[in-house]
């Protein structure tokens, strides 16, 4: 088999040497965009075709790092656009997690009502229900369990939300979660 060369006379082709400059900035704008909630920016670089679903090099979406800093309005512009609210990042961690872990109720809310599965779990098993419970935010707890949220559900290690919240120190989670007929409501 004869090796391929390049034909004499034709330029080597460059080396991918990554991006530019200038990309770099812009990327580093945006991501900072998403982090800051600026709203009318994300109006219109969606318009203008920026991709909603964008990761950076840990694989956080534009959409995950609006909500964990708890900018609904961007949050809400990046789903209008077609953000995936189920997007992981590179540790499997999802927005909705985010949001409980950070106690935004209405963060969690919004994510929900835009496709946003309420038992999805990071590669350990934790669920939003069991972040929501092992930091003490009641109301997530009890809206995530109004949703479906399966409360026996166990993580790696076999522990449940409320063997987390107990684990944890939690003062409310625990007897809120102890009540086998308390649906959240």
């Amino acid at each position: 088999m004869a090796n391929q060369t390049q034909a004499p006379g034709q330029p080597a082709p460059a080396p991918d040497s990554g991006p530019d400059e200038e990309t770099i900035r812009l990327a580093t704008q945006i991501f900072n965009a998403a982090r800051e909630g600026e709203t009318e920016n994300f109006r219109h670089w969606l318009g203008q075709g920026l991709p909603p679903n964008m990761r950076n090099q840990k694989g956080d979406s534009l959409l995950m790092l609006a909500s964990y800093h708890g900018h609904v309005e961007t949050t809400r512009v990046l789903l209008e656009h077609g953000a995936d609210p189920e997007l992981r990042n590179d540790n499997g961690q999802n927005p909705l997690a985010g949001a409980a872990f950070k106690g935004n109720l209405a963060m969690v809310r919004l994510l929900l009502e835009n496709g946003a599965a309420v038992d999805g779990s990071s590669p350990d098993g934790k669920t939003a229900l069991m972040f929501a419970a092992m930091f003490d935010h009641a109301e997530i707890v009890a809206c995530l369990l109004a949703k479906g949220a399966d409360r026996h559900a166990r993580e790696s290690k076999g522990m449940t939300a409320h063997d987390l919240a107990t684990a944890m120190g939690a003062k409310a989670t625990p007897a809120q979660l102890a009540r086998p007929a308390d649906t959240g409501g």
